[in-house]
């Protein structure tokens, strides 16, 4: 219990050493309150938790005091039988010499041979290298990093602490995609019994071989990975709602619609959009059958293009010195030469600290360029979701005040039904928002921003706090939205899903990245991470990190080509709106089409389930079958006319693009 709310209730479940387990289950079912059991700060009302009581535990520490030990130091300190041998040995040699005491400190020269104790401080450098930081960083003192920066350390500690059973609890929170990608390959060679709670779903995939599920007062174990649980809930969630028939519908749909374009789906771009969503649709649909919260981007109301050209572009903070007045410039990411055109879908790769938050700003116009030009395109409604955002929220002022004051014309019944699709019912919609928790308020932010139908999203680190069903339901909507997208994430699942290129920010400069985020997996090892030293102090000196150094599979390319002379560009921008100017009618005639073929498809659906069933070729049914048969004929011939409008429209667009 905690408070008067039981967490578990009746709970039996076993786990094998040498398990990695995932620990899931919607926040506040009581993942931490489990955690703080095992490591016996909380205590079971009723019932037992076992384990073998030679087992050395780790986990990370919430708090870090503001030291001026050095943050390698520090790092180490997590080996306390390392640190307690050495300072036994500190004392015996400070004792006067005899026979007694040299056999001691014999003895502790060898058990610190047993503790690595010699590779110690290499192990420590490569550790927190892999954890982001740089040489120069780990000799400073922990006081002078950020609270982000101070948790890094505290998990450096954890992994230093040699151990039998790992507690690991959200340990991609603070860090970036490179770090995560570091410490998955860490995790993967421990030697130990890992428990962890996560919600990235591809870090639990690539690290974790059992699945406990918290739900409804229960732990239900499950064997595979985080894909296979969720096929495996699925399964069960289908048994039980029906979900399989609903998503049978949907494929079928849109696998009639490529059916019909087979022929033609090298030119139909629309079919081949529907084809993605088919493939999509196994990654996408097993937690959306389990999941109560969903919502959509709403349609742009105007689609600029291009939405924004940078011109030779200098990204970075002006501060002004109080005494003197003095302005001094500090440049992040120099030469930016970028444009966004309409349907783009971008993901900024980059260590944090490269600056992809300063390009972010500097996009969303929160940062004005150093030097250089920054064009927006006219009707551009840029939607910026970071979490300074989600900071800057009103406390002591509910869901519906902060919608109505950028809606103040609509009525409050709609604001109500609006925030109720985003998990806000009727008591929490009129609550101050200061004890929601980090997602719900995350969540708001996202509402704020859906209701403004931006045709250009900028989301920076958006999935931070929120959990699997939030971050499944954003994915599933930003794989929806029709407008143009930049995000920073380290949720590689939300990246594979919304985006299809990708942007390094690395050394000062803007790169394209010619490749997936598997190729950038490899270049990450082949590059940055490929120092083959052993980091691995807790899982036996068998395990050492050795990754071979090939050639890199996907580097970054050269630079964007510099800009074009003034006058080009004036030219290029004056085709651009022709084109644009040409391609709207066309735009609008094709959806006009689509949801005229949708209603027809679906008439015709109807009819074909009238015509399967047998009792309608009864002598009685006559005058029914022949007024079926005549409306089935007029449907195949409107949807053949539809379809060849549809397609001769869609080689039109297509020429134009």
């Amino acid at each position: 219990m905690r408070g008067v709310k039981p967490l578990l209730e009746q709970v039996d479940v076993t786990l094998n050493p040498g398990d990695k387990i995932g620990l899931i289950g919607a926040n506040g079912a009581g993942k931490s309150s489990l955690f703080a059991m095992m490591r016996n700060e909380l205590h079971p009302d009723q019932g037992d938790i076992d384990f073998p009581a030679k087992w050395r535990v780790a986990y990370v520490a919430q708090e870090t005091p503001p030291l001026e030990r050095a943050a390698l130091d520090y790092a180490i300190d997590g080996d306390v039988g390392l640190r307690k041998l050495e300072e036994e040995l500190a004392r015996l040699e400070s004792e006067p010499e005899s026979n007694e005491n040299g056999i001691a400190i014999g003895n502790i020269y060898g058990a610190l041979a047993d503790a690595d104790a010699y590779t110690v401080q290499s192990r420590g450098e490569q550790l927190l290298l892999g954890l982001g930081f740089t040489l120069d960083q780990m000799q400073q003192p922990v006081a002078s990093f950020s609270g982000g920066w101070r948790m890094r350390l505290n998990l450096a500690q954890a992994l230093m602490c040699p151990s039998d059973l790992l507690l690991l609890d959200e340990p991609t929170n603070h860090l970036d995609l490179d770090a995560i990608i570091w410490l998955e390959d860490w995790l993967k060679r421990y030697a130990g019994t890992l428990l962890i709670i996560s919600h990235d779903r591809d870090f639990l995939d690539e690290i974790v071989n059992v699945v406990v599920h918290i739900d409804e007062r229960k732990l239900k174990r499950y064997s595979g990975n985080y894909s296979a649980f969720e096929r495996q809930r699925a399964a069960q969630m289908i048994l039980a709602a029906g979900a399989l028939e609903k998503q049978q519908r949907k494929r079928a749909h849109l696998e009639s619609f490529v059916n019909r374009f087979k022929a033609q789906a090298s030119k139909a771009r629309q079919a081949q959009s529907r084809m993605k969503a088919l493939a999509k649709m196994e990654e996408l649909a097993p937690l959306r059958a389990a999941a109560e919260f969903s919502f959509e981007f709403r349609e742009p109301l105007s689609a600029p293009n291009p939405l924004l050209v940078m011109d030779e572009v200098n990204a970075g903070y002006r501060s002004e010195n109080e005494k003197t007045g003095e302005i001094t410039e500090k440049t992040i990411v120099r030469g930016i030469n970028f444009s966004l055109q309409t349907g783009q879908r971008i993901g900024l790769l980059g260590i944090n600290g490269a600056g992809k938050s300063t390009l972010i700003k500097t996009i969303a116009g929160e940062l004005m360029p150093l030097t250089g030009e920054a064009t927006t395109g006219k009707g551009l409604n840029i939607g910026y979701f970071a979490q300074h955002q989600v900071e800057m929220l009103r406390h002591d002022e509910s869901p519906l005040w902060h919608l109505a004051k950028i809606a103040p014309t609509t009525r409050e019944q709609e604001l109500r039904n609006f925030l109720g699709g985003f998990n806000f019912p009727g008591t929490m919609v009129a609550s101050p928002i200061a004890p929601f928790s980090g997602g719900e308020k995350a969540r708001l932010a996202l509402a704020l921003i859906v209701w403004q139908r931006p045709n250009l999203l900028l989301l920076d680190e958006p999935t931070n706090h929120l959990d699997l069903e939030t971050r499944e339901a954003l994915t599933e909507a930003l794989a929806q939205f029709e407008g143009t997208l930049v995000v920073v994430s380290h949720d590689r699942h939300l990246l594979r899903a919304t985006t299809d290129q990708f942007i390094i920010v690395a050394d000062g400069k803007l790169q394209p990245f010619d490749g997936d985020l598997d190729d950038y997996k490899d270049w990450l090892f082949q590059t940055k991470l490929g120092k083959g030293t052993d980091v691995l102090p807790a899982a036996g000196k068998d395990n050492k990190t050795a990754f071979p150094v090939q050639s890199p599979v996907a580097p970054p390319k050269a630079a964007v080509a510099p800009a074009a002379s003034k006058e080009q560009k004036r030219q290029d921008a004056e085709e651009r709106q022709r084109l644009s100017a040409q391609r709207k009618p066309i735009e609008q005639k094709i959806k006009r089409l689509d949801e005229q073929i949708a209603k027809l498809t679906a008439r015709k659906a109807g009819v074909d389930a009238q015509l399967a069933d047998e009792s309608i070729y009864d002598a009685a049914n006559k005058g029914k079958l022949k007024e079926l048969l005549a409306d089935q004929a007029y449907c195949v011939k409107e949807l053949g006319e539809l379809e060849e409008q549809w397609l001769a429209l869609s080689e039109e667009l297509e020429a134009l693009n």
